[in-house]
C-alpha cells in the first residue's frame, strides 16, 4: 500500500428495516486492494485492523500446498477445500476431515480442537478440516504432532512465514493470538487482507491456484448448504472465491484478475457483512444482477417484516 495517501473514506451502513422503519444500525468498512498491496477503492478506513480469523483459513492451506504433503498422502481437492473450510460438522464434511488424518495414519483423537456442544467427535468442530491439514503437514515434515497450534511449533513458523512472504513484511510484525479452535490468527489491516485475496486468486502461484481451484470446485466442503461462502461460489461458477471469518469479516476475490476485497462489520455482525459483500459485489460488477437478486432473497430477506439496506458506496482513497 502506498504511504501518505489518504487511504479513508465514508464507512458503510446497513440498516435493518422492519416495514420501511430503520430498528438498528451496523457500521462496515471495505477494502478493495491488489495484488501488490494498493488500496483502489475504500470505504471507511483501508487501515482498519483486526483478526483476520477463519479467512486466514486459505493461507494456512499454503503449508499443505507447498511441502509435497498432498502428494504424498494422496489427498483430493476435496481434501484441500474442507482443509480451507469452516464447514458446519456434517457427516460428509467430518468424513473428509477423517480421510485425510487416515491417510496420514494420525489418530482424531489428536486434534486439538474442541468437541462443539452436542456433538460427539472434534472431527465436527468446524476448524477440523484446517487442524487435520496441519497435522498432515506435521507428519510429511516429521514435526512433532504434540502442541502444534502453539505458535512457536515448526508447523505455524512455517504457516507465518508463507503470510509474511505475501505481505513483504518481517514474521515478528504481525500480531498473532488463538483463536476459538486454539489455533493462531493474526491481527492486520483490512487492506492486507485484501492484497492476501488478490494473491490468492491472481493465478501466479501454483500452490495458491489449487487452493482456490478446491474451493471453487468444491463450494460445499467450504461451508454447508445454505451458507454464504458455499452459496456465493455456486452461483459465480468459479470466477469468485470467498472465505468468511467471525465477528464480522468476509473475504472475496475475483479469480484471474488479483483483486481482492476484505469487509468487517464493526460490531461483528454476520448479516451485515453478507449484505455489504452482495452490496459491493453488484457495485463492482463481480456478479450479475440475477445473482445479487439471488443472494439478496436469502441473506438480506428477513422475513415478511424485516430486510436489510445497504447506505454507502467504495470510493477512491
Amino acid at each position: 500500500m502506498t504511504r501518505g495517501k489518504r487511504t479513508h473514506t465514508v464507512e458503510l451502513q446497513v440498516r435493518l428495516l422492519r416495514e420501511g422503519i430503520i430498528e438498528s444500525t451496523h457500521r462496515v468498512q471495505a477494502v478493495v486492494a491488489d495484488n501488490r498491496g494498493r488500496a483502489l477503492s475504500v470505504a471507511g478506513n483501508a487501515e482498519t485492523a483486526t483478526f483476520v480469523r477463519s479467512a486466514l483459513k486459505p493461507f494456512q492451506a499454503l503449508a499443505v500446498t507447498s511441502t509435497g504433503t498432498l502428494e504424498r498422502y494422496s489427498l483430493t481437492d476435496r481434501d484441500l477445500a474442507i482443509i480451507c473450510s469452516s464447514h458446519q460438522g456434517a457427516v460428509e464434511q467430518a468424513r473428509q476431515v477423517f480421510n485425510i488424518l487416515w491417510r496420514c495414519d494420525v489418530d482424531p483423537s489428536v486434534l486439538q480442537c474442541p468437541i462443539p456442544p452436542g456433538k460427539r467427535s472434534p472431527l465436527e468442530h468446524n476448524c477440523s478440516g484446517k487442524h487435520a491439514g496441519m497435522l498432515a503437514v506435521c507428519r510429511q515434515l516429521s514435526f512433532p504432532l504434540s502442541n502444534y497450534t502453539q505458535r512457536n511449533h515448526p508447523v505455524q513458523r512455517l504457516i507465518i512465514g508463507k503470510i509474511s512472504e505475501l505481505l513483504r513484511i518481517p514474521p515478528e510484525e504481525l500480531i498473532g493470538a488463538h483463536d476459538d479452535c486454539g489455533a493462531p490468527t493474526y491481527f492486520m489491516q483490512l487492506v492486507q487482507m485484501a492484497t492476501l485475496y488478490a494473491q490468492l486468486a491472481s493465478g501466479d502461484n501454483l500452490d495458491m491456484e489449487r487452493i482456490v481451484r478446491a474451493m471453487t470446485h468444491h463450494p460445499g466442503m467450504v461451508a454447508g448448504e445454505g451458507q454464504f461462502d458455499t452459496e456465493l461460489m455456486r452461483l459465480a461458477e468459479g470466477e469468485l472465491v470467498s472465505k468468511a471469518g467471525s465477528e464480522g469479516i468476509q473475504c472475496i476475490a475475483r479469480v484471474g484478475e488479483g483483486l481482492g476485497l476484505a469487509i468487517k462489520a464493526i460490531d461483528g455482525a454476520k448479516r451485515a457483512k453478507y449484505a455489504v459483500a452482495i452490496h459491493l459485489l453488484k457495485q463492482i460488477g463481480w456478479i450479475s444482477p440475477v445473482i445479487a437478486e439471488t443472494l439478496t432473497e436469502t441473506y438480506m430477506t428477513l422475513g415478511n417484516f424485516k430486510r436489510l439496506e445497504v447506505i454507502g458506496e467504495l470510493s477512491l482513497p
